[in-house]
C-alpha cells in the first residue's frame, strides 16, 4: 500500500445507477446528507459484522432496523 500524507485516500465505488437511485429514495428524510455517505456507513456496518450499536447521526435505532431489514430484503446484506 502506498505511503499518504496523512490525508484520506478515497476511492470510486461503481455501482448500478438504478440501485443508487433506489438508495437515494431510501435516505431521503434522514439524517444522510448523500448516497455516498450512506453507503459507507452500511459498508462499515457490514465490515463490523453488523455490530454498529449507534445510528448515525439523524436516524433513530427503529429507522436503522428499517433500512437493514430492507437492505436485506433486497439481497445486499445478510
Amino acid at each position: 500500500m502506498p505511503a499518504h500524507n496523512g490525508a484520506r485516500r478515497m476511492v470510486t465505488l461503481k455501482i448500478p445507477g438504478e440501485l443508487y437511485d433506489k438508495l437515494g429514495d431510501l435516505i431521503d428524510g434522514t439524517g444522510f446528507r448523500s448516497v455516498t455517505e450512506f453507503a459507507t456507513w452500511v459498508l462499515r456496518d457490514v465490515a463490523a459484522g453488523g455490530k454498529f450499536h449507534e445510528p448515525p447521526p439523524g436516524l433513530q435505532p427503529q429507522e436503522l432496523e428499517a433500512i437493514r431489514a430492507r437492505l436485506r430484503a433486497l439481497g445486499y446484506i445478510e
